[in-house]
């Protein structure tokens, strides 16, 4: 079996494939950095060289089986893992036309929001350091260098922290494709053991928390990991995090049309933000067609974007992308988890 090369470091490489010049190794993670395809790219490396790594080693373990791209820029690859399991991730472009690659973390997600078409499927697994490292290498290659990434595609990245720590070393590495670490946000559904680690532990990255709402029994109802995750000890672990970091939290809103968009709603909102340096993302729910939700009107998400900003809340309403591919936020997962026979 070869060995797969995007989840290790240049030391790593050196070992994995007994090379005798250790340089041999940042040479190989470097061009792995840049989007390298085959051995025979690496042409600092002798035709003997690239041969023999040819024969026992492997750049990537997945593949790309389906590109979409939305007229708004947007552009969503189905990726197929080594054991047929399949995963989507997802480029965002903005105003400003810096790009985004919104990854996966797991196939499937075992959090079961009730607003997310991910959460419909389960759990398949978590994904190792390399199929990580592989999304972000994929969509480059097809959209060229990005700006940042979020880890907010499929799956709870606390869930899979160890993998995605080791992504993060492997992306911000100088030697590869140093990306700043400042660009790196993880998205988390409120699990706060994790968001402690994270304060704790590093990476020292940026940190987002899909609150949605911050009534108990309605934030239960949508997003089960309420019950053993409680918002009263959840924004204790978000002011830890920014006391230990320095960071500003963003907090993340999928508004639901009659749901979380009413007075009481807000006034909760409001209440749990005050007093903590946040940031407040409203996202107008991305229709879902099994799920029994309805994305709310204008006249509804300004509502609330406008009482936000009248308590003195920084917010933002986001305009949504990706829509006609299946690419918004909580659309990702039209996608089979079950492995081929």
């Amino acid at each position: 079996m070869k060995t797969v090369l995007s989840g290790l470091l240049p030391e790593e490489i050196v070992e994995e494939l007994s090379l005798k010049q250790s340089f041999r190794g940042k040479q190989i993670f470097s061009w792995i950095g840049k989007g390298a395809t085959s051995f025979s790219e690496m042409t600092n490396l002798s035709k003997q060289l690239q041969n023999e790594l040819e024969e026992k080693a492997q750049l990537h373990s997945s593949q790309v089986t389906q590109v979409l791209k939305d007229p708004d820029g947007t552009i969503k690859l189905q990726i197929t893992l080594h054991d047929g399991l399949a995963i989507e991730t997802v480029l965002l472009t903005d105003a400003k036309d810096r790009k985004t690659a919104c990854v996966s973390c797991q196939a499937g997600c075992a959090m079961r929001c009730a607003f997310c078409q991910t959460g419909q499927l389960g759990l398949g697994r978590n994904l190792t350091a390399g199929e990580i490292v592989e999304e972000f290498l994929f969509l480059e290659k097809e959209a060229g260098k990005l700006d940042n990434i979020v880890f907010m595609g499929m799956g709870e990245p606390m869930q899979n922290l160890s993998s995605i720590r080791k992504a993060v070393e492997i992306l911000a590495h100088k030697e590869g494709r140093a990306l700043a670490t400042r660009r790196i946000t993880l998205s988390t559904s409120g699990v706060i053991k994790g968001i402690y680690d994270l304060a704790d532990n590093g990476p020292k990255i940026r940190l987002a928390v899909s609150l949605t709402t911050a009534d108990p029994e309605l934030r239960a109802e949508l997003m089960p990991v309420t019950k053993t995750n409680p918002l009263s000890e959840l924004r204790k672990a978000i002011a830890y995090y920014i006391e230990k970091t320095g960071k500003r939290v963003t907090l993340e809103a999928a508004l639901l049309a009659g749901k979380n968009t009413g007075d009481d709603s807000i006034e909760r909102m409001i209440e749990f933000a005050k007093g903590l340096d946040v940031y407040i993302n409203l996202i107008p729910w991305n229709p879902v067609g099994s799920l029994p939700f309805s994305r709310p009107s204008s006249k509804e998400c300004n509502y609330v974007i406008k009482a936000l900003e009248k308590a003195n809340i920084n917010a933002n309403l986001r305009t949504p992308r990706g829509k006609k591919i299946g690419g918004a936020c909580g659309q990702l997962g039209k996608v089979s988890i079950v492995k081929k026979e």
